[in-house]
């Protein structure tokens, strides 16, 4: 096996809407419109050139798994969602960079990162 990158993460959401507005509203990700009906609800979404696939269904216990999104300016990211109401950890310094946490609204975990360049 030759692995060339990571294709999609898929995350269980209890309310696909609010998951939806979250991850887009204030997020960023932008909804693909690709996604076959697979008879349970659910959205594809794109991150920086991978997906985000959201799925009705009931989350699992939060035991440290988590979604993480690089980003280019973790103090500014920081302070932007702060000031749309969405309590996010300060940042810490972590391997090459830095990294802040938030949980999205069916309480699945949320990284971001920002690479520090030395």
């Amino acid at each position: 096996m030759q692995p060339l990158g990571v294709h999609h993460v898929s995350l269980n959401v209890t309310d696909v809407d609010a998951a939806l507005a979250f991850y887009t509203g204030i997020l960023g990700l932008t909804v693909r419109d690709d996604r076959p009906d697979f008879g349970f609800g659910g959205a594809w979404l794109d991150v920086g050139g991978q997906q985000v696939h959201l799925i009705a269904a009931p989350t699992p216990q939060n035991l440290g798994q988590h979604l993480a999104i690089q980003v280019a300016d973790l103090d500014a990211t920081i302070a932007e969602l702060r000031a749309e109401g969405v309590e996010v950890t300060d940042g810490s310094p972590v391997g090459p960079g830095r990294q802040a946490f938030l949980v999205d609204p069916s309480g699945n975990a949320v990284e971001l990162y920002e690479r520090v360049v030395r």
